[in-house]
């Protein structure tokens, strides 16, 4: 009977290792391989991130017509078929060719990231609670933080004792090996079954005539997108992505550049992730007990101290910049999320949510390629990384306008 009663719980989990092995595998995972592909083929950075951008923005573009689907059909059919896609892709991997071939490859990661990324996730987990949903969303959202500290790792300590191409069959094995899991776990709740978390404290309170902010009605995907509230959260996703990405795709070998070896330019990566996961699970913890917008400024604040300090481009400052940069973009994904759910409800969450990973997946996509190729004709990140620190400035500014739509729209 106790299983029963913390079943959601375990499914924060599930969303949480979802993540864990899509994104960090198809994001983050490829970047301990970039030095060699780099070496055996002779391309340029600008050339080799152009994957990323490719992976991205198609990602983005196919995110509402899934979204829709997910809606439909559930998240369960989608997470099978994506993690089962990601095993194949990885052992196609082991056998590039070309440029071309790369560039397919990753056509079919983006596939991979709508099926079984962060949307699914979030609305996946945000079903099985009615309370206490930033603090769930903030754990399954530790998924992608750990994949960028276990990925990269990994793929450097295979290449210790093997070469590239044998070091990615091997990582094949792994979402192979969660496929089985995926299977046996990843489940919606049905009428008459376990009920989401919460659901008896929200009921009680309603009989008590105390106001529930899950009884308000959700909007439509029609009625979100003519909020300020949908265009803000837009705008703020589509900055910092174009900012988070620009910088875990290019640390590596920014580090390398800086004179620091392998090793420890992956454990600047696991820094990264590392305090970004902590990010996820504190500041969707506080979401549930601070105003969630307070804790969202507070984000974009932080996350902006660490861009400041990495665009001066010292070695000796570069862990405390990785230090703050992470920790406040942990916190950001899960408040993009939260905020969203919060103030349109979950009728329309895939489309909604779809339509700003369209947007956001975009710029994302380009952050990635915009800074390889501004390092291909400066020869330095520091062009780049200036321009990050004023993207996520602006984010902050413009997430001062967020509010909560649904109350609005109830009240009118």
């Amino acid at each position: 009977m106790k299983l029963k009663r913390y079943y959601p719980w375990l499914m924060a989990l599930m969303g949480m290792l979802v993540l864990l092995v899509s994104n960090g595998l198809t994001v983050t995972g490829l970047t301990a391989f970039d030095e060699s592909l780099l070496k055996d083929f002779g391309w340029s950075r600008s050339e080799l991130k152009l994957r990323d951008l490719i992976t991205l923005v198609l990602a983005g573009w196919m995110a509402p017509f899934l979204g829709a689907l997910i809606d439909k059909v559930g998240p369960r059919k989608l997470v099978l078929a994506g993690i089962a896609l990601l095993a194949a892709l990885y052992a196609a991997y082991a056998h590039i060719h070309s440029l071309a071939h790369l560039y397919w490859i990753h056509v079919g990661f983006a596939a991979v990231l709508v099926a079984a990324g962060l949307n699914v996730a979030v609305i996946f987990v945000s079903q099985w609670f009615a309370t206490h949903r930033g603090t769930a969303i903030g754990i399954a959202l530790v998924g992608t933080s750990l994949g960028g500290m276990v990925f990269p790792k990994l793929g450097v300590q295979l290449m210790q004792s093997m070469d590239w191409r044998a070091a990615l069959l091997w990582e094949a094995a792994i979402p192979l090996a969660f496929l089985i899991l995926a299977f046996l776990f990843v489940r919606s709740p049905r009428p008459g079954g376990i009920q989401p978390w919460g659901v008896d404290t929200l009921a009680a309170k309603a009989a008590a005539g105390k106001p529930v902010a899950a009884s308000l009605p959700d909007l439509s995907y029609q009625q979100a997108m003519r909020t300020r509230t949908f265009w803000v959260l837009a705008f703020v996703a589509m900055t910092t992505f174009f900012s988070i990405m620009a910088v875990a795709s290019n640390l590596f070998l920014h580090m390398r550049d800086l004179g620091f070896e392998p090793t420890t330019a992956g454990n600047g990566l696991g820094l990264m992730f590392g305090l970004a996961m902590v990010g996820k699970f504190i500041f969707g913890f506080l979401a549930d007990v601070l105003p969630a917008k307070r804790v969202f400024l507070v984000n974009l604040t932080i996350m902006a101290a660490g861009a400041l300090i990495l665009a001066t481009m010292r070695a000796d400052l570069i862990w405390y910049s990785l230090a703050l940069f992470g920790l406040g973009w942990g916190g950001l994904y899960t408040m993009i999320q939260l905020l969203a759910v919060n103030a349109f409800g979950l009728g329309s969450a895939g489309k909604i949510l779809g339509t700003i990973t369209m947007l956001d997946a975009t710029t994302a996509g380009l952050g990635i390629w915009v800074t390889a190729k501004i390092f291909d004709i400066t020869k330095s990140y520091h062009i780049a990384f200036s321009l990050i620190c004023a993207l996520i400035v602006l984010a902050l500014l413009a997430a001062t306008l967020v509010r909560d739509e649904r109350a609005r729209a109830s009240a009118a």
